[in-house]
């Protein structure tokens, strides 16, 4: 772990409850992440891209490939899917773990998967360089402590109707069992507006980035749930001073088994790739690199 300075602290550390993920925790320095030889953080841009969910071998597998030609830092992909309706598809469980297992070993992209119950987190860790924290399980503080026991890297989404505070006191559940590898996601909130499937919080951005010293990425795939303003929100985040963004794509959205109409389509997902990275340049940040520098 490295950092960067950004601004000097305008209050002791023990002034604010979060007080291991706060800016003044380290002088007011941005700390970088390093997830298997990928930095996130200290200026450079990194993407997680992957399908929603985990499907078969054959659609993780030639996203993988696709993804990872493109330049992406991370895979992401789901082996668990916690649903709003107990009868949708939630996932391939142990199936799914193995098919990202061997996307990482075929394409050596790290791995983003989500983690839904304690009773996996064994499992999940086994396979997983990032565990995601959804949404809806932002506030699960038993399955926050216990990934903050595991060591394991943790990408925590805010939930839908959680203020950042509460967003930074969940960061601390990890932080606090001595994990530092914690990633602050903005992914939308529930706002009375019905245009976009939530509200994209773009000042969450800044407003994160003056209180935390922990890498920020933005989910705009739940956040538009629109495909068509995937790539607007997204542009939008790395204007913004986003640390990255965790994106969905799928070989065949309009069959996919969930969330098909957010999900970029791969084939297109190089040229969208390097039109938002062109903005990140702009606000000073660049496709984090390979290897970390020493």
């Amino acid at each position: 772990m490295s950092t960067k300075t950004t601004a000097a602290p305008a209050e002791g550390v023990r002034e604010v409850p979060y007080r291991l993920g706060s800016l003044q925790a380290t002088g007011g320095r941005e700390t970088t992440l390093e997830i298997g030889g990928r930095r996130i953080g200290g200026g450079a841009f990194a993407t997680i891209a992957g399908p929603c969910t985990v499907e078969s071998a054959d659609q993780t597998l030639s996203t993988a490939r696709i993804v990872r030609d493109a330049g992406v830092q991370l895979f992401r992909g789901g082996a668990y899917k916690p649903r709003s309706s107990p009868y949708s598809f939630q996932g391939l469980g142990q199936e799914g773990l193995d098919i990202l297992r061997r996307a990482k070993e075929e394409t050596g992209l790290p791995i983003v998967t989500e983690l839904t119950d304690v009773r996996d987190v064994e499992a999940v860790c086994e396979v997983a360089d990032v565990v995601q924290v959804g949404a809806r399980n932002m506030q699960n503080y038993p399955l926050l402590t216990e990934i903050g026991r595991s060591g394991t890297a943790a990408l925590i989404k805010r939930g839908l109707a959680a203020t950042l505070k509460e967003l930074l006191m969940s960061a601390e559940y990890v932080l606090a069992q001595g994990n530092p590898n914690v990633i602050l996601c903005e992914r939308g909130i529930r706002t009375y507006e019905t245009s976009t499937r939530f509200t994209l919080d773009i000042a969450a951005v800044p407003v994160l980035k003056g209180l935390t010293h922990l890498p920020v990425v933005v989910d705009p795939s739940h956040a538009a749930g629109r495909r068509d303003l995937v790539l607007p929100l997204s542009m939008a985040a790395a204007a913004a001073g986003a640390d990255g963004l965790i994106v969905e794509t799928h070989p065949d959205p309009d069959n996919a088994v969930c969330d098909g109409p957010q999900q970029l389509r791969a084939d297109e997902f190089g040229a969208y790739l390097r039109q938002v990275e062109a903005v990140a340049a702009l606000a000073g940040r660049v496709p984090a690199p390979v290897a970390v520098p020493a």
